[in-house]
C-alpha cells in the first residue's frame, strides 16, 4: 500500500501540470441507435406520443396509419398548443427535460426522451410538424442520415411525408410522423399483403392498450379527450367497471407523503352473471380476469400499472374480481421509479406496509364472500344435491344421499335394488372429473355451466324438495325464496316459479280437502 501512495505522491505534480478537459460527447450514430432499444412496443410507443399531446392541452388526437402502400407510414395529429421553432428544437433534443425538475400536475412526461425513443423504437425516420399561431415549423431526425454524418445536426423546415392525404393543423397543433417503419413492419419484405396483416394485428393490440391506458380521459358524456384511429373513435375500457351498478366500491383512503398524497380505493367487479359477455371479456382484458386482478396505478389520470399485486398478494381464483385503484402525482416519479416508457413502476417502501394492510383486509372480505357462496352447499335448508366434505385437509364432493329426490326414488324401488342405487350415486361422486374441472376453472371459469333442467325434472325436484321443506317446518310463504336460492332452480327460474306456484296451490287444495274430511 505504501508503494502505491508513494507513486501517487511522486506523480502528483506531473498529473496536475497535465490537467485539462476534453470533449467526450457520445457518437451520434451509436447513441441514437441505442435509443431504439428501451423496450417499447407499438402500443407503449403510441401512448408516449399521446402523453405529449395531452400535456400540450390537446382535445382531439387522430392516429392515421397507411398499412397498404410500399412505404407504410404512421401519423399522430393533435390540436394542442403547438410549438415555436425554439420549442420544437428543444423537444427534438434527446433528454430535453430533467426528471428531477418540478412539472405541472397535468404534465405526463418524465425524462424528455419519450418522443424520440418511442418513435425510434418503431421507425428510422421521425418528423414533427408543429403549428403555433398559424406558423408552421418542421424538424426531422433520419437515423440513416445521422449514421452517415455522425453528428447531431437536426433538419429543419423540410417538407414532411406521412400517410397519403395527411393534413397539417391550420392554427395550432402538432403532427408526429413515423416513416421507414422497419420494426413495425415485422421485417416482412416483398409481401405487401402479409406485411399489411402484421401491421393491422399490431394496431388492433395497440388500440386496446390506448382505450385502457387513457380511459379516464375518454370517459363521460363530455370527455376531456377524443382519440380516433383511421377515423374511428376509440371508446374507453374501464378495468375497474366503476360505472357498473353492481360494482362494489369502497371508500377512498388518502396517504399523505412528503411529495404529495397517494389515494387508495378498493373495488370489487360484478360477478360475470351480472355483466354481458362483451363487458366481461373487455374488463378482463386479453389476459383474463385471473391475471388482471390487483393494483391499478394512475399517474395524472393516466394508467401506469394494470393489474398484479407487486408482491403484496397472490393471484387466486377467489380474488380475481379484486381491484385496488391507486392515484399518485407526477411529483412521486422517482419514489415509484417510473420507467421511461411509463409502463412499469416499483412499490416504494414508504407506502408498502400501509398498502399491504389495506390489501389483506380487502382480500379477506373477498374470500369470505366466495366462502359464503360455497357454504350454501352444506345448508340443510337448501337440500343440496352435492355434499362438501372436509377430510384430512382435502375437500371432497359427494352426492347427497339424503336428498329428498334420491330418498324418495329409493323408497319406491324394491328392497333388492336400493343398495345398488346407492352404489351408483357413490360411483358418480368418485368419478367426478376433478383434474378437468380444475383446468377449465383456471382457463375460463365463466364458461362452465350446469345443464338446464326441463319442466319434468323441475316438477319432480319441486315435489321432492317442497315436501321436505314443509315437513322441516319451512313456512309456505318462504318456500319460493328458499328454492330460488337453489342453483338447480335459479337457472330456469321462470319455468320453476310457475311449477312452484302450482305446487303450493295444489298443496293448499289438498290441505283444505283433508280438513273438510276430518270435520
Amino acid at each position: 500500500m505504501r508503494s502505491v501512495q508513494w507513486a501517487r505522491g511522486e506523480m502528483g505534480n506531473t498529473l496536475n501540470s497535465r490537467k485539462k478537459q476534453v470533449d467526450a460527447s457520445p457518437y451520434a450514430s451509436s447513441l441514437i441507435e441505442g435509443h431504439r432499444d428501451f423496450g417499447y412496443s407499438l402500443e407503449t410507443a403510441i401512448a408516449d406520443i399521446i402523453d405529449n399531446s395531452i400535456t400540450a392541452n390537446a382535445r382531439h388526437i387522430s392516429i392515421v396509419v397507411d398499412t397498404v402502400s410500399d412505404a407504410p407510414a404512421l401519423a399522430i395529429i393533435d390540436d394542442g398548443d403547438g410549438m415555436t421553432e425554439p420549442e420544437l428544437i428543444d423537444a427534438m433534443r434527446l433528454g430535453s427535460k430533467n426528471p428531477l425538475h418540478q412539472r405541472q400536475s397535468r404534465d405526463l412526461g418524465r425524462f424528455g426522451l419519450g418522443l424520440k425513443s418511442a418513435s425510434f423504437s418503431q421507425c428510422r425516420k421521425l418528423s414533427v410538424a408543429s403549428v403555433r399561431d398559424g406558423t408552421l415549423t418542421t424538424a426531422t431526425w433520419d437515423l440513416d442520415e445521422i449514421g452517415r454524418r455522425n453528428d447531431w445536426t437536426l433538419d429543419l423546415n423540410e417538407d414532411v411525408g406521412g400517410p397519403p392525404g395527411l393534413e397539417l393543423p391550420a392554427e395550432h397543433g402538432t403532427v408526429v410522423i413515423w416513416e421507414k417503419l422497419d420494426r413495425l413492419s415485422g421485417g416482412i419484405v416483398g409481401d405487401a399483403t402479409k406485411r399489411s396483416e402484421y401491421l393491422n394485428a399490431a394496431l388492433s393490440k395497440a388500440e386496446g392498450h390506448i382505450r385502457l391506458v387513457f380511459h379516464r380521459f375518454l370517459s363521460g358524456t363530455r370527455p376531456k379527450l377524443r382519440i380516433t384511429l383511421n377515423g374511428r373513435r376509440l371508446k374507453p375500457i374501464d378495468p375497474l367497471a366503476s360505472g357498473h351498478s353492481a360494482s362494489q366500491i369502497g371508500p377512498e383512503e388518502v396517504v399523505p407523503l412528503p411529495n404529495g398524497d397517494v389515494v387508495i380505493q378498493c373495488m370489487t367487479l360484478p360477478h360475470h352473471k351480472m355483466m354481458t359477455e362483451a363487458e366481461w371479456i373487455e374488463v378482463g382484458g386479453p389476459d383474463g380476469h385471473l391475471r388482471s386482478q390487483g393494483l391499478y396505478v394512475y399517474r395524472g389520470n393516466r394508467l401506469i400499472i394494470a393489474g398484479g399485486w407487486l408482491g403484496l398478494a397472490r393471484q387466486t381464483e377467489l380474488t380475481k374480481l379484486c381491484r385496488v385503484r391507486i392515484d399518485i402525482p407526477n411529483s412521486m416519479d422517482a419514489l415509484w421509479k417510473i420507467d421511461v416508457k411509463k409502463a412499469s413502476a416499483q412499490l416504494p417502501p414508504a407506502i408498502g406496509s400501509r398498502l399491504r394492510r389495506i390489501i389483506e383486509g380487502f382480500l379477506g372480505t373477498s374470500r369470505r364472500t366466495y366462502q359464503r357462496r360455497g357454504q350454501r352447499l352444506v345448508d340443510p335448508e337448501r337440500h343440496p344435491l352435492w355434499s362438501r366434505v372436509s377430510q384430512d385437509g382435502k375437500i371432497i364432493f359427494r352426492p347427497n344421499l339424503e336428498h329428498p329426490a334420491f330418498t324418495g326414488f329409493a323408497s319406491e324401488l324394491p328392497e333388492q335394488f336400493r343398495a345398488g342405487f346407492e352404489t351408483c350415486l357413490q360411483l358418480l361422486g368418485s368419478g367426478l372429473p376433478i383434474e378437468a374441472l380444475h383446468a377449465d376453472l383456471l382457463g375460463n371459469a365463466e364458461a362452465l355451466e350446469e345443464d338446464e333442467a326441463d319442466e319434468r325434472q323441475i316438477r319432480e325436484m319441486v315435489n321432492a324438495v317442497g315436501g321436505a321443506l314443509l315437513d322441516a317446518g319451512v313456512a309456505k310463504d318462504r318456500m319460493k325464496d328458499v328454492l330460488r336460492a337453489h342453483d338447480f332452480f335459479r337457472k330456469s327460474w321462470i319455468m320453476a316459479e310457475a311449477v312452484i306456484d302450482q305446487y303450493i296451490e295444489d298443496f293448499d287444495e289438498l290441505r283444505t280437502t283433508e280438513s273438510a274430511q276430518r270435520r
